[in-house]
Order: structure tokens, then C-alpha cells, then sequence
């Protein structure tokens, strides 16, 4: 099969993964409104281990350990912070019941960071079909939890189910554009510097956002279970980077 078939392949098969989130469609809504607390902790540990034990040691490994790794993920948490801020400002500005600014900022920094995946599985394939499979499979290991707990926050933000679960799948699409766009783009563009600025993007939403949601919950029951939700994000994404 021809390089650019496997990756289109690839591409969408990491876009549909997104669509875990309908597990939760089947669900009756007592309990559904059970597990989105759960999840959202899961989708924190999942951002912050995505983070801290992949995008920083690629940075690292891609740029050296020079201050400018540091300075792009500065940039990207400065971004979400200044993003945050209008989204505040155009929240305060809309009607009640509007959507939450942390459901925008987990679409647009899922999508970045969908972006700089289908980059990453692009030219894996480019290189070499055996390293593009193996590429696909250590991110779609920690891409189906971080999608079911995007899903989770969106839901929590103010979403419908559906809609949430159909603007979850548009971000994830942008895999199959970077995908291709690094077979266009082959030997021709370096996008490491995006790496850590994603970095900050996840470590921003995951501490700023989420975290605060967990923790501001008065039972101790729920405060257990949330705990255990966010080490578990954390646990598996630690897990995929030592099994890389």
C-alpha cells in the first residue's frame, strides 16, 4: 500500500477515536452525571502526564535542553491564559447557560495538539511504514482517555452530549490534516517549536481549569475518587512513554 494510503488511513483511523465519547450517549443521564466529575480528573492527569512525559522530552530531544524550550512553553501557557481572559470577557457578555470558556480552550488545544500528532504520525510514516504503525499505536494509547475526558469537559462546560461529541470529533480531525500535510511538507518544515508550546497549553488547562474543579468538590468521597481519576491519567500516560 502506498505511503500517503497508510497514512490517510492512519489519520482517520486517530480521528475516529475521538467518537469513544458516545460510550457515554448510551448512558442514563443519573448516571452519566456520575462519571463526568471522574472523567474530567481523568482528562487532567491525562493533559498533565501527556505534557510533562511525552511533549517536554520530545522538545528536549528534538530543540536540546535550551532555555527556548522553556521560553515556547512559557508562550503556551501565557497564550491559554491571555485566551481565557477574552473568553471570560465574551462569557460575561452572553446569556446564562452559555458554554464555559474551558470547553473552547480544551477544543483548540486538543486540536493543536491533534495537529502536531498527525505531524508526528506523517513523517513516521514518511520515514518508514513499520515506525509510522508503531508512531499510531503509543498515541492512540493515551488518546482514547484524553478523548473520553475532553468529552467529559465539554459536557461539564455546558454542552449537549451530541454536540459535544461532534465538535470533539472535528478537533481530532485535524490528525488527518497534519498527517498529510507532513507527507506534502516532508523535509521541508520543522514544527518542534510547537511541541512545547502545546506542552504549556495542556499544563495550563490541566492546572488553572480542571484541577480547580476537582478540588473545590466538599465531599471527601468525591475528592477520593477524583484523586484516583487524575493519578490514573497521570499513571497510564507515564506507563505509554516508558513502553515507548
Amino acid at each position: 500500500m502506498p505511503t500517503l494510503a497508510w497514512i490517510i488511513v492512519a489519520g482517520t483511523a486517530m480521528t475516529l477515536l475521538a467518537l469513544s465519547g458516545s460510550l457515554t450517549l448510551v448512558l442514563p443521564e443519573r448516571i452519566f452525571e456520575r462519571i463526568v466529575l471522574p472523567l474530567v480528573a481523568l482528562a487532567a492527569g491525562s493533559l498533565l502526564g501527556g505534557a510533562l512525559f511525552h511533549l517536554l522530552p520530545q522538545s528536549v530531544a528534538r530543540l536540546g535542553n535550551d532555555l527556548a524550550v522553556y521560553t515556547w512553553l512559557a508562550a503556551g501557557v501565557l497564550a491559554f491564559l491571555v485566551l481565557e481572559q477574552f473568553l471570560h470577557w465574551h462569557h460575561c457578555h452572553r446569556p446564562p447557560g452559555a458554554h464555559r470558556p474551558v470547553g473552547y480552550l480544551i477544543l483548540i488545544a486538543d486540536a493543536l495538539h491533534n495537529l502536531i500528532g498527525g505531524l508526528a504520525i506523517g513523517a513516521a510514516f514518511v520515514t518508514d511504514v513499520r515506525l509510522g504503525i508503531v508512531t499510531w499505536l503509543i498515541a492512540a494509547a493515551h488518546e482514547i482517555p484524553q478523548e473520553m475526558g475532553d468529552f467529559g469537559i465539554l459536557v461539564h462546560s455546558g454542552w449537549s452530549r451530541r454536540r459535544a461529541l461532534v465538535w470533539n470529533l472535528i478537533s481530532a480531525s485535524a490528525v488527518l490534516v497534519g498527517a498529510v500535510a507532513a507527507y506534502g511538507l516532508a523535509g521541508r518544515l520543522d514544527v518542534a517549536v510547537l511541541v512545547p508550546f502545546a506542552a504549556g497549553n495542556f499544563i495550563y488547562i490541566a492546572l488553572a481549569d480542571l484541577v480547580p474543579e476537582l478540588t473545590t468538590r466538599p465531599a471527601a468521597h468525591d475528592k477520593t475518587i477524583h484523586t484516583i481519576g487524575f493519578f490514573a491519567g497521570l499513571a497510564l500516560l507515564w506507563g505509554v512513554a516508558l513502553a515507548a
